[in-house]
């Protein structure tokens, strides 16, 4: 019943933010026009009306953002889950993350065994959460620093770890982080890292975090490994399974 209704009221807020987004789609393009009539401002008065019409777009831009981050958190529930090789999923994620990594002085190293088993992914949701966490970790790095992805087998469970030479977190922040909308940074919408963890229960697992102040922060990620029927051939980030008998046609 409790299921039931969570649902419900997702998919009611979910549908309540699409009409939100609608709105500030017409509030945004006509903004636009404004600021084009008041493309070159000839008076004071006109530069303090284009300066607030620029402040104003930066807000509706800041309300699609948040409202991007909700839905992406009410609709995590129906993964499609296949089983993936999990080092093959983080190479995408950290050649796209890298570029950025790079350009704020972080360097992100990766250490994963060889023989780690198979899991059962939807990949593009579970390298969203991780994304969350890494961006996270960057953030933590002004002044630059280093990331380490680490990952074994613990059966049943495949460990894996974000650690991060960050500022640390303090014991306040770290008791209230993964709670929908807290944040303490400037501008932060406070989904990034609830979303993370629901993502990881949706799978079946876990999210959590350690730190201190002064001494970085650990995140550590569980998922269960499920055992499946594998063949001996298949694209390289994807492993096959072979339906049983009964269920062929």
């Amino acid at each position: 019943m409790l299921l039931e209704h969570y649902s419900e009221l997702a998919e009611t807020a979910g549908v309540f933010i699409h009409e939100i987004k609608n709105h500030l789609s017409t509030l945004t393009l006509n903004m636009q026009l404004l600021a084009e009539d008041f493309e070159n401002p000839q008076t004071p008065r006109e530069r303090r009306a284009l300066d607030r019409i620029n402040r104003l777009q930066s807000e509706c831009t800041r309300l699609v953002e948040v409202s991007n981050d909700f839905l992406r958190f009410t609709r995590v529930k129906d993964l499609q889950l296949r089983p993936y090789d999990l080092s093959k999923v983080l190479e995408e994620l950290v050649e796209f993350f890298e570029p950025t990594a790079r350009s704020e002085n972080v360097r992100v190293n990766v250490y994963l065994p060889a023989d780690l088993p198979p899991v059962h992914l939807d990949p593009d949701l579970f390298k969203q959460a991780l994304l969350n966490l890494l961006l996270n970790a960057q953030q933590a790095m002004p002044q630059g620093g280093e990331i380490t992805l680490l990952a074994r087998e613990e059966a049943p469970w495949l460990v894996m770890q974000v650690i991060d030479t960050g500022s640390g977190i303090a014991p306040e922040v770290l008791e209230n982080m993964f709670k929908p909308f807290y944040s303490t940074k400037s501008g932060g919408s406070g989904l990034g890292l609830p979303t993370a963890r629901k993502v990881l229960e949706a799978h079946g697992g876990s999210l959590e975090a350690e730190s201190a102040p002064g001494k970085g922060t650990r995140f550590t990620l569980k998922l269960p490994i499920r055992p499946p029927i594998l063949t001996p051939a298949g694209p390289a980030d994807l492993v096959v399974e072979t339906p049983s008998r009964d269920s062929q046609p």
